[in-house]
């Protein structure tokens, strides 16, 4: 999808080429003589050998080693358990008294529902009191005015066209070097480095011998600070706070049958099908890959576009001044660390022995559940007389006679075919019959039918 941007199209002729150049490299006016400033950059220069590389550095030689010391190990007490007996009282068992607890009364009054079977024939305040009124459109202000474009030149030249003069443009002088004639003869391959490196001896690198694993004569002491400081103390088991589940309700078998039982009617279910996939047969025949863009495209030879370097901008020769206030102003502060800042414990920790029974567990009284009263009605109905199965829908219901679509049979039915609304549905017109001793035409009826 090649599109050259040097091909001429409709809108130019052959013989006009492109330019490439912008109004602004065409505009640009020159400065008078104003050369590029230097650059700051050193220049390359060959080093000189120095001789060979001293290996001591600054933190070499003003390192000073200090003396490491070990750090003191603290020896861990051995756990001696207290005599005596443990006091389980708190001052919720001393100042707790038991009282009855009995069901909460329900403060939320009986709903009550006033229906009445009247019907409501009254005309709302709103119905009453409305009146329809005709709104009037207000009339546009704006005048229309047809636009009408001038019929003189606009003669106002702009500040650009004022201010500015042409100038010839001067191009910079070129910095590129003249004709060089290159040297006759082989190339030499020398180079200063070649030349003047120096080959050193290399020392050997130092290789610590590695030490043989000695095993140690003494036993392994796998006795651990757990192992050491535990010991088992005897203690009852938790009892549990949750009351013994009572079943309600009774053992007997259920003695009758269901709906489902009685209406059920079993259907025959066959298989699915399953789509077996057609074997996949390769094509025999040579595929084409030729393509329109390929058959179609013709190459052109498009040079490539020459670049437009923007003119040098301009450079000031004078020293650089490399003093700021921040450097001149500047005074070095010796730093002193900071110490750390605790603040002391607001809470005193307890010294005591933690006790493992809570105030529920102490005072917990657990009581008998009532089960609730069954409302279940008593065998009201015998089981030996037969199930009325009649009801008022079932003896009252009158069949309706089913309506036919007249889109089935027009003509066969009497209806005439009308027209089609917007969104497809089909209407038609009911012929009726002339009424018996009258001379009226048959009345006509409009029907919709089902698309």
């Amino acid at each position: 999808r090649h599109r050259c941007c040097h091909r001429p199209t409709k809108f130019y002729d052959d013989e006009v080429h492109p330019s490439h150049k912008t109004e602004y490299f065409e505009n640009y006016p020159g400065y008078g003589n104003v050369c590029p400033p230097e650059s700051c950059k050193p220049k390359p220069k060959p080093q000189e050998d120095q001789g060979r590389m001293d290996g001591t550095t600054t933190f070499k030689s003003d390192y000073l080693p200090y003396e490491i010391l070990a750090r003191p190990f603290r020896p861990q007490e051995e756990y001696r358990p207290k005599s005596g007996k443990i006091d389980l009282g708190t001052i919720y068992r001393r100042d707790y008294s038991p009282h009855k607890v009995g069901p909460v009364i329900l403060a939320r009054p009986r709903e009550r529902k006033h229906t009445s079977d009247a019907k409501v024939d009254t005309i709302p305040t709103y119905r009453d009191d409305y009146r329809l009124r005709k709104g009037e459109r207000t009339e546009s202000c704006k005048v229309e005015r047809a636009y009408e474009p001038p019929s003189e030149r606009f003669g106002n030249p702009s500040t650009f066209q004022d201010d500015y003069f042409p100038r010839q443009p001067n191009p910079p002088p070129s910095c590129k070097p003249c004709d060089t004639k290159l040297a006759e003869g082989p190339f030499d391959a020398n180079t200063i480095h070649r030349t003047a490196y120096v080959l050193h001896d290399m020392e050997p690198v130092f290789v610590r011998p590695r030490e043989e694993y000695k095993p140690s004569d003494e036993p392994f002491e796998d006795l651990t600070t757990h192992q050491r400081d535990f010991k088992g103390m005897p203690g009852e088991q938790a009892k549990s706070c949750k009351p013994e589940s009572t079943k309600i309700g009774s053992d007997d078998p259920f003695k009758g049958t269901t709906e489902f039982q009685d209406r059920y009617q079993p259907h025959l279910v066959t298989a699915p099908e399953f789509h077996k996939p057609r074997e996949y047969v390769p094509p025999t025949d040579k595929m084409d890959l030729k393509s329109s863009n390929r058959l179609d495209y013709i190459s052109h030879k498009a040079a490539p576009r020459a670049p437009i370097k923007p003119a040098p901008g301009r450079r000031s020769s004078a020293p650089f001044l490399g003093k700021t206030t921040t450097k001149e102003h500047y005074q070095p502060w010796n730093i002193c660390r900071r110490g750390l800042i605790k603040k002391e414990e607001e809470m005193q920790k307890p010294t005591g022995k933690f006790s493992s029974l809570t105030t529920f567990r102490s005072h917990y009284i657990p009581h008998q559940p009532n089960p609730p009263e069954s409302f279940k009605p008593v065998h009201a109905v015998a089981t030996g007389v037969p199930f009325k199965d009649e009801t008022l829908y079932h003896t009252e219901y009158t069949p309706k006679k089913p309506e036919v679509c007249p889109a089935l049979d027009p003509d066969a039915l009497g209806y005439v075919y009308l027209d089609t609304d917007s969104q497809g549905h089909k209407f038609y017109r009911q012929v009726s019959p002339e009424r018996s001793g009258s001379n009226s035409n048959p009345i006509p009826e409009e029907v919709p039918a089902v698309s």
